[in-house]
């Protein structure tokens, strides 16, 4: 919704322009035209050589802010504020900068902060978070500062609640989305499943919204790759959307998750930002994916959309950069791979001893003294424990 009040205030916009251009033609007086918009005559014949040289889209509103490159700090000092901030989270522009003097660097506060702006570390949480990240990627060795200012960043995400995770696999976050009705296709909704560390994504479509293609992604996309790089998925967070909750026994959804002896967890009660991470991801394919396709091909089935949507999460895993906390400007898969040793020096003894069973057929379940209770057929074998 958002989205298209920008839309229609840009056009707006533009067509505001156009009626200036347009009336001081009609008017054959530049003077009375602008009077009557309210423009100066110099916006006047600024819009006048944007039209001529660019047409209707040279017209919209392009900010005045544009970064003067030659002006911005050199690489290495960018670096050394960069390292600073995660070396001392606590630390303001202000004392920054006087610290960064002591080292022959010089930069005022201000300058500090721009380049805070341009790495997301403007606040003292997210540096905070940057350096959780490091220390957990590089096996770093906290000094008594950064391990006071962690101290009190847990207990302040303790008090308002802040969903933790902590490697690969720890929480993966499902979602649905409605993706639009299409001449030929009817409604089209997708099912996504995210990372919430690394960032990997899923995104399969799908005719309907009930608990059995819910558990169709979990089955044929995302618990096939986390045993191929023989890492258990913990926990899934999802709404409280009925294709996600019901009773156990009789909840495709719910039994699915059973079988394969993953816990879930629910958002809040009208709390969608709870599953936030989904929503942005949502807002990320409309935007560079789904509107794009669409206007570049009229799609006649499901799966000839999921064909092209395949290759663009391919291209969004393995070559498109994130700015996620524990990305690093890394791609999603490059994190996942990187964070490998400590997602297994992290899992909860014993848990990977249980891994084995999800890939497994009923008769090796059996064989290993695991419980048969009931079986849903999802495209593979599955078993209640």
């Amino acid at each position: 919704m958002k989205l298209d009040n920008v839309m229609n205030q840009e056009e707006k916009a533009i067509k505001t322009k156009l009626g200036l251009l347009e009336l001081a033609k009609q008017l054959g007086s530049v003077s009375q035209a602008c009077k009557v918009m309210g423009y100066s005559r110099d916006s006047f014949y600024r819009f006048k050589e944007l039209y001529e040289n660019g047409g209707e889209l040279a017209l919209q509103e392009i900010s005045r802010k544009k970064p003067v490159l030659k002006n911005r700090v050199s690489k290495e000092l960018e670096t050394a504020i960069v390292e600073f901030a995660v070396e001392q989270p606590a630390y303001g522009q202000l004392r920054v900068s006087n610290e960064l003097k002591k080292r022959g660097l010089f930069i005022s506060p201000g300058g500090v902060r721009s380049v805070w702006l341009r790495h997301d570390l403007e606040t003292m949480k997210k540096r905070l978070k940057a350096l959780e990240a490091k220390a957990a990627q590089d096996n770093l060795i906290l000094t008594e500062s950064q391990l006071q200012a962690l101290e009190r960043s847990k207990k302040e995400k303790e008090a308002h609640g802040e969903i933790e995770t902590h490697h690969p696999g720890y929480l993966g976050s499902q979602d649905t989305y409605y993706v639009g009705t299409v001449k030929g296709i009817g409604r089209i909704y997708a099912q996504t499943f995210i990372d919430t560390y690394c960032k990997v994504a899923f995104m399969k479509l799908y005719d309907r919204k009930t608990a059995i293609v819910a558990a169709d992604l979990l089955n044929d996309r995302v618990l096939p790759f986390y045993e191929q790089h023989k890492l258990p998925l913990l926990r899934v967070l999802t709404d409280r959307g009925t294709e996600y909750c019901g009773a156990r026994e009789h909840h495709e959804y719910e039994l699915y998750l059973t079988i394969e002896d993953i816990d879930h967890t629910k958002t809040k009660a009208k709390s969608p930002q709870t599953n936030g991470i989904c929503e942005r991801f949502h807002r990320t394919v409309q935007h560079e994916f789904l509107w794009v396709a669409f206007r570049k091909k009229i799609y006649k089935s499901i799966e000839e959309l999921q064909s092209d949507l395949d290759q663009w999460m391919h291209q969004y895993n393995h070559e498109r950069t994130h700015e996620g906390k524990f990305c690093f400007g890394k791609t999603p898969m490059e994190t996942f791979i990187d964070s490998i040793p400590i997602a297994r020096e992290k899992i909860i003894e014993g848990k990977l001893d249980i891994f084995p069973s999800q890939s497994a057929s009923p008769n090796e379940k059996v064989a290993a003294g695991v419980p048969v209770e009931k079986e849903i057929y999802l495209g593979r074998e599955t078993n209640a424990r």
